[in-house]
């Protein structure tokens, strides 16, 4: 454990950007209070915290230690707190360096020791969420929102810290958690050290970020920094984990967030060190040349001199590199922001990914999945479980749609910052995700597995002339491979079919029912509805079926033609006047006529005789103010003959005048 305080050092301004960095120099000074200050101020949180302790309890300190090599020198009487300054301020002061450290366990116990500043109680309901202590944070937040005190300085963060709790609250709730599978990867010393930003480099190598002990040490610099690891990912577990042999960049340099190129030639990744108390980043690249990797060359187009440049990610096509940066012409603190990949090598202008995407606050560790078309991206500026969140966006470069949480269990009350998808089909089938929410140092790798969601197809079938819907029609859904599955209607016309496939690429709908027509229709997804977090529901586009000429003998008028001729006879017209008046007595009814004719001629011949036949009898009602929509006609030809046209071998003109005809069927609905 004394090495562990030790090794936790590296970890202090991870908190603030979740890039590993050394600790910079301090002046070393006799009083204790003040250097425990410049620390502080230095950004070195965890160095602060002990060092206050030195000064809240100096006669537990009297031995210096090799877990903790910063000492103030104190005088054989023992270090008197100044008269301005109490007891109660200098443990807030601590409290404040554990929690900006991470340390929340013990920045919980501290602020408590601090019950005559009010803010203290706030920031102990932050603790508290982020070590799952909700219903306590929930209760801390409205006693410090009830207090009448006027010093209170985070009212607007206190009422947001409500909603964030209730956020969680929501989430933990979540029905779909029992598809979800997450644990931390096996990784040597990743509770020390901590293990981050994994991505592919090439087959089951992976690009590792971790944090090793520099030799030589420098004085008065902490030793532990962050470089690129190569590692082979087996099962759970990252094994032979070995430096990637880039050029030295300096015992105060730190390398990490990488990602390679498709082909693995070329590796993109973020150099930062702390200058001034502030980190400053940029994005290199090293190539392969001779199975080599060639000195880091500083990414010109990306990189803006004091700012910062990230956690660079190639799209798989080669297209575009992502990253995370703070340059000017952003929304907020640091943005996502593309460049394009040039063929010869080189990176474009940087282009900001928009207001959709980013916000005031900081969003950061991009990536993008291509066959879900979805930007992956974490962020403190959006409504979420606390810290930074994963969020996701589908899209293309230019538009994305409104980000959204990607929820418990792949979003904790912690910081959630990087994402990686294994799985080319699905998002959150095969991932990792970089977390502190475990009881470790700092961020480790987590792997996920979420089954798919249940898929339901959805529709209705209607009636293609009065389009209301049909009932008990019988729908047939088959595959590509030709295997079917059946649905029947209900009385809304509706059919469903459960735990389908979501890919509908070639599936084909087979639509019947009795007295209509068969009705093939290819699948096309007209809405899908994926509010149900265990089942999507996918809208078929509305499928039409026509009913088919059905004969009626109490409602059928027979009207006859001469030979080869289509004109309307007067016993003809006489009958059709008779159908006229129905027609007018029943506004609703409409007319089926359907043409024939005798069998001599050809079948051609035929078919468009009897298709004028029939439009002769249309067109009279028609001219005579019948709306074309209350009429449909069908030609048959020489089908269906009524009577014999030969009677043993002779002709039968009586028989063949009897088959020259046109029915029109009246439906009375």
């Amino acid at each position: 454990m004394r090495m562990l305080s030790f090794l936790k050092i590296v970890f202090l301004v991870a908190c603030i950007s979740w890039l590993p960095c050394a600790a910079q120099q301090v002046v070393v000074t006799k009083d204790p209070l003040q250097l425990a200050d410049q620390y502080f101020a230095a950004g070195e949180y965890y160095t602060a915290a002990n060092l206050y302790e030195q000064v809240l309890n100096p006669a537990a300190n009297t031995r210096k230690s090799e877990a903790f090599p910063v000492y103030s020198q104190r005088s054989k009487g023992g270090y008197v707190l100044p008269k301005k300054i109490s007891r109660e301020a200098i443990l807030y002061k601590q409290a404040e360096s554990y929690r900006l450290a991470h340390y929340w366990l013990q920045a919980d116990s501290t602020y408590k020791k601090c019950p005559d500043h009010i803010d203290a109680l706030y920031w102990t309901a932050i603790c508290e969420r982020s070590l799952g202590l909700y219903e306590e944070a929930a209760a801390n937040v409205r006693q410090y929102l009830d207090a009448t005190n006027t010093n209170k300085q985070f009212v607007d963060a206190a009422d947001q810290e409500l909603a964030t709790l209730a956020f969680i609250k929501k989430q933990l709730a979540r029905p779909d958690t029992v598809l979800a599978h997450i644990r931390k990867l096996n990784v040597p010393d990743s509770y020390e050290k901590g293990t981050f930003a994994v991505t592919p480099l090439q087959g089951n190598q992976y690009l590792v970020s971790k944090t090793k002990t520099d030799s030589p040490l420098v004085k008065g610099y902490n030793p532990n920094n962050s470089h690129l690891f190569k590692a082979t990912l087996e099962n759970d577990s990252l094994t032979q984990v070995t430096q990637l042999k880039l050029s030295d960049a300096g015992p105060l340099t730190n390398q990490g967030a990488a990602n390679s190129t498709a082909n693995g030639n070329s590796i993109y990744f973020t150099q930062w060190q702390k200058l001034n108390g502030r980190v400053v980043s940029n994005i290199y690249v090293t190539k392969k040349v001779n199975g080599t990797w060639s000195a880091p060359q500083l990414v010109s187009s990306i990189n803006t001199n004091g700012y910062s440049s990230k956690q660079p990610v190639c799209t798989p096509d080669g297209r575009y590199l992502y990253f995370s940066s703070d340059r000017p012409g952003g929304t907020g603190g640091f943005d996502i922001w593309y460049a394009p990949l040039k063929e010869d090598g080189s990176v474009g202008e940087p282009e900001n990914a928009g207001r959709t995407i980013n916000t005031e606050g900081d969003e950061q560790a991009p990536f993008y999945h291509p066959n879900s078309k979805t930007l992956v991206f974490s962020s403190n500026g959006r409504p979420g479980m606390g810290g930074y969140d994963l969020f996701s966006a589908q899209g293309n470069t230019i538009t994305w749609s409104t980000p959204a949480n990607m929820g418990y269990p792949v979003n904790s009350s912690r910081d959630d910052i990087y994402f990686y998808a294994l799985e080319q089909n699905n998002l959150l089938g095969d991932a990792l995700i970089g977390s502190d929410r475990g009881s470790g140092c700092c961020l480790e790798t987590y792997r996920i597995n979420k089954l798919p969601k249940h898929n339901q197809l959805t529709g209705v079938v209607l009636d293609t002339k009065n389009q209301k819907p049909i009932a008990d029609a019988i729908v047939v859904l088959t595959t590509p491979g030709g295997k079917t599955t059946q649905a029947t209607t209900d009385i809304n016309g509706n059919y469903v079919f459960d735990s389908v496939d979501n890919s509908f690429n070639n599936r084909q709908l087979v639509v019947t029912k009795q007295n209509y027509r068969d009705t093939a229709a290819v699948i096309v997804i007209k809405k899908t509805d994926n509010n149900d977090l265990l089942t999507d529901h996918h809208i078929n586009t509305d499928i039409f079926i026509e009913k088919k000429f059905v004969l009626k003998a109490e409602n059928v008028v027979t009207v006859y033609f001469d030979f080869d001729m289509y004109n309307l006879k007067k016993e003809a017209v006489r009958k059709l006047d008779s159908v006229y008046n129905v027609l007018l007595e029943i506004p609703t009814a409409t007319l089926q006529i359907s043409g024939y004719t005798d069998g001599k001629g050809s079948n051609e011949y035929n078919a468009k005789l009897s298709d004028r036949r029939a439009r002769a009898c249309a067109e009279y009602f028609i001219q005579k103010g019948i709306a074309a929509s209350r009429i449909t006609f069908e030609s048959f030809g020489a089908c269906c003959p009524l009577e014999m046209e030969l009677i043993n071998g002779r002709d039968n003109p009586d028989g063949r005048s009897k088959n020259r005809r046109a029915l029109i069927n009246i439906t009375k609905e």
